[in-house]
């Protein structure tokens, strides 16, 4: 199951020593939402070996800003505590496999 990341809560996270896959969107977004279920999958496929997390962005600008989210949906991919890939828009879901078992 995806975790629900904060302005609170995400250093945290980000440093938990595990990669860290973050979709950020918005619940009036139509592009978030076909990709939802997506991110579900990949929550579910690498539960224990990847934290994957959401972050409403009308919720957390703080977040938003410091990683310059202009568009959504918009997926970071963190492996040790260092941003290393970004996707903008919904993606199929083959490309963000590749991109997270990229992480491991």
């Amino acid at each position: 199951m995806e975790q629900i990341l904060t302005d609170q809560n995400f250093a945290e996270v980000l440093n938990s020593g595990k990669p860290l896959i973050v979709d950020f969107f918005a619940t009036w977004c139509g592009p978030c939402r076909v990709l939802a279920p997506i991110i579900e999958e990949l929550a579910n496929t690498y539960d224990g070996r990847i934290v994957v997390g959401k972050v409403d962005c009308d919720e957390n600008p703080e977040i938003c800003g410091q990683y310059g989210i202009r568009n959504i949906p918009t997926v970071l991919f963190f492996k040790d505590g260092q941003l290393v890939d970004k996707t903008v828009g919904a993606m199929p879901k083959g490309e963000l496999v590749k991109r997270a078992e990229a992480l491991l």
